[in-house]
């Protein structure tokens, strides 16, 4: 059984129906280690009696485990909870719902993906400033460094300015850089590639990479003060519409 068909045999094994299921993490960001987790994000669409009743259902499933040697972490919302996070300026679920390494998927999900294009705010910024910040803190204090969390800093602010320049999600680290050209990106790249999950920096030149974080820190507050997108989503009565239209949905397939 091939790794597609492991992933996809993890999502049929859970409870609910599935909107849609992705791949997040190092693989969607295009440096997975070779013993790297594979980071399973999805939605799933509870029941109406699992609403509305006294005995609410999973409204987040979480589950780690090891299918046939592969390391799988799968975290799926309810559709509610799901596209409420969409109408905050939260870029892990833009992420997880754009991803192209697609699992499982429904013509619903595609809907989605047009409707939440209207959720992305110049706001969004905060998010990727803020996760920065957190990965140069992880980077900065472990002795020796490790590649990991640097590439997460590179990767975040890269990811937070073409967003407020573009509008548009892009995650993978390799395809940023053809924008961004950054020249010690691909060492880096190759490093974790080619090493495992906690590999270390053989040289880090903290001082350098100290004055590229501030510099894109500051590339992205001035991107986000120039950017075209709007200050507040305008997808809250299409998200509730099709929220309501996929219990219905449910409903009828299970009556």
């Amino acid at each position: 059984m091939d790794i597609n068909q492991r992933l996809l045999t993890e999502i049929n094994f859970q409870p609910y129906p599935m909107l849609f299921a992705t791949i997040s993490g190092a693989h969607l960001y295009g440096f997975p280690s070779p013993d790297s987790d594979y980071d399973l994000r999805g939605v799933h669409i509870l029941p109406v009696e699992e609403v509305v009743g006294l005995d609410l259902g999973r409204e987040t499933i979480e589950v780690s485990e090891v299918r046939e040697g592969l390391q799988i972490d799968l975290v799926s919302h309810d559709a509610k909870k799901f596209f409420l996070l969409l109408l905050k300026k939260n870029g892990y679920v833009l992420e997880q719902l754009y991803s192209p390494l697609v699992v499982s998927t429904t013509p619903k999900h595609e809907e989605l993906k047009a409707i939440a294009a209207r959720c992305i705010t110049r706001h969004h910024s905060y998010h990727y400033l803020g996760f920065s910040q957190t990965q140069w803190k992880l980077f900065e204090k472990e002795k020796p460094h490790r590649v990991k969390p640097l590439l997460y800093v590179y990767r975040v602010l890269l990811t937070g300015i073409n967003l407020m320049q573009t509008g548009v999600i892009e995650a993978n680290l390799v395809r940023l850089n053809e924008k961004f050209n950054l020249p010690y990106l691909p060492d880096l790249i190759a490093q974790k590639l080619a090493g495992a999950e906690k590999s270390f920096l053989a040289e880090a030149d903290v001082t350098f990479h100290q004055g590229e974080y501030n510099r894109l820190q500051t590339q992205l507050q001035e991107a986000t003060q120039a950017s075209s997108l709007p200050e507040t989503p305008s997808a809250k009565d299409a998200l509730n519409d099709l929220l309501v239209r996929l219990r219905l949905q449910l409903a009828r397939q299970t009556t």
